[in-house]
């Protein structure tokens, strides 16, 4: 049987791809260092298990309304209050399973055949996927490293069409750790408000900022941009909740229902017991998720000087999230390799090192390296990274 042209166009997800396949090396008895995963090696806080437990004893086992329980999106109405100062009503909020069914629920749910929507580069793997799933197209431009990969006003203002429906805004972005300031978003802004054009603001990494870095939400500067954004955010990262895929969709009253409507022939709703493990992490302390975060920045601050010094590496020290983006086409050349793809290879093959060929991300000079994982494997890596290097220079 054929098979539907819209899935036979997709490329598979690299960093899901990456991640399989150092853990099937790993049960095969190779000393395998993953720095593939897109998720935080800690476990979800005690309390959270908790409470999904508790849920399940009290019978809370069956369906939930399709836009989630009216309970999580008042704990998560009270969240964006305390964090954004943003007032948003329960019907202008969607939970959907994972931030990743979010953001796909909206694009089905916007995107007539031939829309467009602009996506920066470097960006997240899924994002073009999905806006051709929804039959739009994604127009890229390219955020240069020289401008801490983010994209600027007039790069967007070249790029609008009749048919630009939305733009996406990734920060701190995955791959990059690059966050927009207060003054780009106001920019960028100002180009969507002008053209009217939805901004689809991914926040998931809000809560992993480091240094003198803050986090703002486009929604956060005026009232206007706040009418003209739908957030995209979630429990996976913040609260080290992955499995559990809890995110949620934050906007127009409007997007939000078909979004609801989409969601009700899907997924009929998120899963019970992870939503109420949702309640308890925006409701209860939030003491795990700064240990986290401040163990991340700890992390990053140890290597990342041990990394910028293999050579032919360049890496910009990210703000945000979990993950090191250096520009490694250099050190391909210097080792013998025509492509970074082939060079990332070899470092899983011969220096038994996973990481992800920066091509995913629509930057195929870079590789992402998680720093999700333990500082002693950590160190392990960039030591076996450099002794490769060096060894194939010599």
């Amino acid at each position: 049987m054929k098979l539907a042209n819209r899935v036979q166009s997709l490329t598979p997800s690299t960093t899901l791809a990456i991640t399989a396949k150092a853990k099937e090396l790993k049960a095969q008895g190779i000393d395998i260092i993953g720095l593939g995963a897109g998720e935080p090696d800690y476990n979800t806080p005690q309390h959270i298990i908790d409470a999904a437990i508790q849920s399940m004893n009290d019978g809370q086992t069956k369906y939930t309304p399709s836009a989630g329980l009216p309970k999580l999106k008042e704990a998560i109405a009270a969240k964006l209050k305390r964090d954004q100062g943003l007032e948003y009503k329960t019907s202008e909020i969607l939970v959907g399973s994972g931030a990743k069914h979010a953001l796909y629920t909206l694009f089905q749910a916007i995107l007539d055949e031939g829309d467009e929507v602009i996506v920066p580069i470097p960006y997240w793997v899924s994002y073009p996927e999905q806006i051709k799933l929804a039959d739009g197209k994604p127009v890229y431009i390219v955020g240069t490293e020289e401008n801490q990969y983010k994209i600027t006003k007039e790069q967007l203002e070249q790029a609008i069409t009749e048919k630009t429906k939305a733009v996406i805004i990734n920060s701190p972005s995955n791959p990059t750790g690059m966050l927009y300031s207060r003054e780009e978003l106001a920019a960028i802004g100002e180009v969507c408000l002008a053209h009217d054009i939805l901004i689809v603001s991914d926040e998931i990494y809000e809560k992993l900022v480091y240094g003198n870095a803050t986090h703002t939400s486009i929604a956060e500067i005026s009232p206007a941009l706040k009418k003209q954004t739908i957030i995209i955010n979630g429990v996976s990262k913040s609260h080290s909740m992955t499995g559990w895929r809890i995110g949620y969709a934050a906007g127009d009253e409007s997007i939000i229902k078909a979004m609801t409507n989409l969601a009700s022939h899907s997924t009929s709703n998120p899963t019970t017991t992870a939503q109420y493990g949702a309640i308890a992490a925006y409701e209860g302390p939030q003491d795990a998720v700064e240990e986290m975060r401040q163990a991340f920045e700890e992390r990053l601050n140890k290597i990342y000087d041990k990394l910028i010094e293999i050579p032919g590496f360049s890496c910009i020290k990210p703000q945000g999230a979990f993950y090191l983006f250096p520009n490694v086409k250099r050190a391909a050349e210097l080792t013998g390799y025509s492509n970074v793809e082939d060079f990332t290879t070899a470092l899983l093959e011969e220096a038994k090192v996973a990481v992800i060929p920066g091509s995913g991300f629509g930057a195929p000079d870079n590789i992402r390296l998680s720093y999700a994982t333990s500082l002693e494997l950590l160190e392990a890596a960039i030591e076996r990274i450099h002794s490769f290097v060096t060894s194939k220079m010599a």
